[in-house]
């Protein structure tokens, strides 16, 4: 029998609707409902007494659709209840947040107690007023060189990596929770990492390394296995952003937000769209996938008067290492650069095989030289993105020709590309460098070559900062 509201307006205690019209994948249809606001949540009654929560995704003509946080198996549609619950999702939040691991929906999975706050904010963030905006700037180290020299992260600033399946990087975000900082300051940084889609070899392997290195004390983790409702990715990253902006604007604490992987978060949003039967953009992707994943790389960044910051590192894999498919390709718009892992380095051993020629930063220059990295620092890297390209360009030559009919010259840029690769690029998985350590590596690189050939560092810097050459055996 339908409980159904007998007055106009919204009542003012939750009704029992069992009107579910049908069921479609993750979605349920609930038809005769009075009124329901787009993301209410709801909370679903199943015969057996389990209770599942839902959101609502569209509301039209007194019929209802709702997006079920769960698997929708063993929902019988005559006996099931529905509770429109008059609010949207909110997430409790406290500082007690770091050092504690959750799940996609923000209850806690390490076995701790559930947050109590009188704070709870909602989850899907207040936008931010353009005018507000504060230009991101200050470096952010994370003791990477290619990512430290070659493609600066700014405090601020959201730089997505783009990956492919099989490549180390997971390994690499691990990596940088643990070492990133905010060089020669004290003030407070935190990390806010959410996992959506991953297998549980992976999550513990993220676990083990935070817990083994101390990082996840100052770290807030969410994480939404691949066997948990793909419908908890839809929310995991906001859920996460959440917290991190309690943090960062609450608490004057400087966040790096790391999510990985987003693809399984696209993925996720393709399924809805599927089961809402609307009519497909580029590759089966919902048409308004641009604006959606634009609602959450914009919560990062920084406001006027606020000491606190959100800098975020979105990972995605691009299926058959397409960087034209649509969910790296609409990324690269929203975003301001990206860091390419490639495949050919990873196959020569290099770790981590980020390729920079490819890979931009477009705010770079806002967090380095004097002050904040090092002088030379801007001519360092043009001079090393030169260098590696030509001698790029010469092992291409010598495959050809042979090393033998190169120029002298030709054959010291061959050289700069095979140090630069096994020096400068490839560190150990626990070595965390320093910016000047990075400088330093990079600078014995480019030590072969000659002073007339560093046209894109000033001559003052090459005379300070170049290192002594050994003087030819007699």
């Amino acid at each position: 029998m339908a409980a159904k509201p007998v007055a106009t307006g919204r009542p003012s205690v939750p009704l029992d609707y069992r009107t579910v019209d049908r069921v479609t994948g993750p979605l349920i249809f609930v038809r005769e409902i009075q009124d329901a606001a787009y993301g209410e949540i709801v909370e679903i009654t199943l015969p057996s007494g389990e209770r599942r929560q839902g959101q609502v995704l569209d509301s039209r003509k007194g019929l209802a659709i709702v997006q079920v946080f769960g698997a929708t198996m063993g929902l019988n549609i005559e006996t099931s209840g529905v509770k429109f619950l008059g609010e949207v999702a909110r997430l409790a939040v406290s500082e007690e947040m770091l050092g504690r691991v959750f799940n996609g929906l923000g209850e806690p999975r390490d076995g701790g107690p559930r947050i109590v706050s009188e704070t709870q904010l909602e989850i899907v963030g207040n936008a931010m007023n353009p005018y507000s905006r504060e230009e991101p700037s200050e470096f952010i180290q994370t003791g990477i060189s290619t990512i430290d020299v070659n493609n600066t992260l700014v405090r601020g600033q959201k730089l997505p990596i783009f990956s492919g399946a099989g490549l180390p990087h997971n390994q690499i975000a691990a990596q940088i929770v643990r070492q990133a900082k905010l060089r020669d300051s004290t003030e407070g940084f935190a990390v806010v990492f959410a996992a959506m889609g991953i297998t549980s070899e992976e999550a513990n392997y993220f676990l083990k390394e935070f817990e083994s290195t101390g990082a996840l004390e100052r770290a807030v983790v969410f994480l939404n296995l691949s066997s948990d409702p793909s419908m908890e990715r839809v929310v995991t990253p906001r859920m996460a952003l959440t917290a991190a902006e309690y943090l960062a604007y609450e608490k004057d604490l400087h966040v790096l937000v790391v999510l990985t992987d987003m693809t399984n978060y696209c993925e996720a949003l393709r399924e809805v769209s599927a089961a809402r039967e609307e009519v497909p953009g580029r590759r089966g992707y919902p048409g308004y996938m641009y604006t959606d994943l634009a609602t959450i790389y914009e919560r990062a960044g920084k406001i006027h008067g606020r000491k606190g910051s959100i800098t975020q590192l979105p990972i995605l894999t691009m299926p058959a290492d397409d960087v034209t498919h649509p969910i790296p390709d609409l990324t690269g718009y929203i975003t301001e650069g990206q860091i390419y892992v490639s495949r050919e380095l990873q196959r020569k051993g290099i770790y981590p095989p980020i390729d920079v020629l490819p890979s931009l930063s477009r705010l770079m220059n806002q967090g380095i030289g004097k002050g904040r990295t090092r002088e030379d620092h801007r001519g360092v890297t043009d001079q090393l993105f030169a260098a590696y390209a030509t001698g790029k360009d010469q092992r291409a030559l010598s495959a050809i020709v042979g090393e033998e009919a190169l120029s002298a010259t030709d054959r010291l840029y061959l050289k700069a590309a095979d140090k630069f690769e096994t020096l400068f690029v490839n560190q150990r998985p626990d070595e965390d460098r320093s910016i000047d350590q990075s400088l330093a590596i990079a600078w014995e690189v480019l030590s072969d070559l000659p002073d007339s050939e560093l046209k894109r560092i000033k001559p003052e810097f090459v005379q300070k900062y170049r290192p002594a050459r050994a003087a030819p055996a007699a």
